[in-house]
């Protein structure tokens, strides 16, 4: 452990007459370089600029990432209060002390210790909030730097990965749908187009029937005669995936998606809506991205996915990323291609998602000759 020294050469600890900083969320969020003077003398040019600002400010993360990173700002200042510590300036020796007190559990009273990869996050987030606020944390400090490898080093765990679906498991959560309910028809082309597509929940909901169509859309379909090519927006870029049609209607993701399109009667805008009017309509909202996740979990559960688990383990093992890791498992193709369909910068990213039941499959005992 570093010693944490409280010296003015050495980062001193902040005292708590030191100002308080800002809620995550507020005007001070925005980079300096779109905080303007007072909104009272703009003219009013300058504050639809400052608003258009505000706009792409919120499109640079997700709307998960930045309620992951308010509800990590405001976990880090409750704690700081209570330890009469301030907030500003940013304190790498704060900051070590507080990810010390994620790891052994001590950050309230009844907490549990946080995993590494929260720790991370919650570190990512203190980096995020700081930088808005026109400050940098410095995250290779030692006093961050080496208590981070010590938690690594004594807390680090195999991440806990989700159940992948597998095609005999997708065919019985179809089963479980209502083929003569507008709900049912959404969920049937949601799971096929997921599960083909290898899609990110977020991706799935974000999709839109034609280009331009919506402004927090991430992406857009255009349906062919072999097939229907998914244009996606992502962290570097636009990617484009080709989902081929099935070899039957009932388990083809096209013929799904143009059944859903057509008896919901869309025709611009959002893809994945909400049904309304007790199922007999369908509004013009875009579905929330955990819809997927809830999705996954109620089919999977209808259908006995697993049914050697127990309930609670079941519901632990399947989210929306069983459907990335489902077809990555399940798609007996070369590699290259299945990293490709997920988006995957390299090869060993996309081993992390095959995960099959059949363990030893290949025996490498045997084939060495033993």
């Amino acid at each position: 452990m570093v010693r944490m020294e409280n010296s003015n050469k050495d980062h001193p600890l902040p005292s708590p007459a030191a100002m308080s900083a800002p809620e995550a969320g507020s005007v001070s969020d925005l980079p300096a370089a779109v905080e303007l003077t007072s909104p009272g003398i703009l003219s009013s040019h300058l504050e639809q600029l400052t608003e258009r600002a505000r706009t792409y400010v919120d499109a640079a993360s997700s709307a998960n990432t930045r309620r992951a990173y308010s509800s990590d700002w405001k976990h880090f200042s409750a704690w700081c209060r209570r330890q009469g510590l301030a907030l500003l300036p940013p304190s790498p020796q704060v900051v070590g002390l507080y990810i010390t007190a994620c790891a052994s559990g001590t950050v309230e009273r009844g907490a549990k210790p946080n995993s590494v990869s929260t720790i991370e996050r919650r570190l990512s987030s203190l980096s995020w909030n700081y930088t808005q606020r026109g400050l940098s944390l410095d995250r290779k400090d030692r006093h961050i730097a080496t208590v981070l490898v010590g938690i690594r080093n004594t807390h680090a765990a195999p991440p806990r990965q989700k159940e992948a679906i597998l095609p005999e498991d997708i065919i019985a959560m179809l089963e479980t749908l209502d083929r003569g309910t507008l709900r049912g028809l959404r969920d049937r082309a949601m799971l096929l187009l997921g599960f083909a597509g290898g899609l990110r929940r977020s991706e799935i909901v974000g999709l839109d029937l034609g280009r331009d169509q919506t402004e927090d859309g991430k992406g857009w379909i255009e349906i062919l005669d072999k097939g229907m090519l998914v244009t996606l927006r992502g962290k570097t870029g636009w990617r484009e995936v080709e989902v081929g049609r099935g070899s039957a209607d009932t388990t083809c993701p096209i013929a799904a998606i143009e059944t859903w399109i057509k008896f919901a009667r869309l025709a611009k805008g959002p893809l994945f809506r909400r049904v309304t009017g007790q199922g007999k309509s369908v509004g013009a909202d875009r579905l929330n991205d955990q819809e997927v996740a809830r999705l996954v979990k109620r089919t999977a559960m209808a259908a006995g996915v697993r049914g050697d688990l127990s309930e609670a383990e079941r519901l632990q093992k399947f989210a929306g990323h069983s459907l990335r890791a489902g077809l990555a498992s399940s798609a007996e193709v070369d590699e290259r291609y299945v990293q490709k369909q997920l988006g995957h910068a390299s090869a060993e990213m996309t081993r992390r998602y095959q995960r099959r039941r059949d363990r030893f499959r290949i025996n490498l005992t045997k084939a060495a000759g033993l």
